[in-house]
C-alpha cells in the first residue's frame, strides 16, 4: 500500500462489503489485498475513522461506518442476515405526550436509535435525547401523532407492532 489515504479507503471498502466481526479477520484481509499493517496500526485507524462495532443476532460482532447503513442495507436485502429490524434497534414500544416521542428500547439499544434520527436530519424532530433504554425525541409543534409514527417507523419495525389506539391515565396514546 502507497499511502496512509489509501490503506483507509481499502479499510472503508473492505468494511462496507463485508461482514467483519474483529481486528484480526480485518488485518488478513487488507493482507490479501497488499496491505499488511500491524494490529497498532489497524486500531489507530479504525479510532480515526470513528469505525465501530454492532451486535449481530449471532451473538457476534461486526463493524460499522458511522452514519452510513449500506453494509447493514445490503445484507438484508440480500438475505445473508437473519437479523430483523427490531432485533436491530431493540425496539421495544412508542409512546406520545404532547410534540414529545418516548422510545423504548432494550438496554444498550437507545444511543444508536437516537443517532440514527438525528443523522436523518429531518424536520419532524428538532432533536433526541438517549438514556440507556430510552429515547426522548421532540417532534415540531405542528406534527401530528400519525405523521410521526411514519417518520419513525423508517427506524424501528412500527409496521409489524400491535398498535393499541388507547390512551392511558395522562391523555398519552400508547403503542
Amino acid at each position: 500500500m502507497k499511502n496512509k489515504k489509501e490503506r483507509l479507503q481499502l479499510i472503508v471498502n473492505l468494511i462496507k462489503k463485508n461482514c467483519i466481526g474483529s481486528q484480526n479477520e480485518l488485518a488478513v484481509m487488507l493482507e490479501k489485498n497488499g496491505c499488511k499493517v500491524t494490529q497498532a496500526t489497524l486500531s489507530r485507524d479504525l479510532k480515526a475513522m470513528k469505525i465501530t462495532k454492532v451486535a449481530t443476532n449471532d451473538g457476534g460482532y461486526m463493524y460499522i461506518i458511522p452514519d452510513n447503513n449500506e453494509l447493514q442495507d445490503q445484507l438484508l436485502m440480500s438475505g445473508r442476515s437473519s437479523m430483523t429490524l427490531q432485533q436491530q434497534v431493540g425496539f421495544v414500544s412508542i409512546a406520545f405526550s404532547g410534540h414529545m416521542a418516548v422510545i423504548k428500547t432494550r438496554n444498550g439499544y437507545a444511543a444508536g436509535l437516537a443517532y440514527d434520527i438525528d443523522m436523518s436530519r429531518s424536520e419532524e424532530v428538532l432533536g433526541t435525547i438517549a438514556g440507556a433504554d430510552t429515547v426522548f425525541a421532540i417532534m415540531r409543534e405542528d406534527l401530528s401523532h400519525d405523521d410521526a409514527l411514519k417518520f419513525f417507523s423508517r427506524f424501528v419495525p412500527l409496521d409489524k407492532l400491535q398498535v393499541k389506539n388507547k390512551k392511558n391515565n395522562n391523555n398519552q396514546k400508547i403503542l
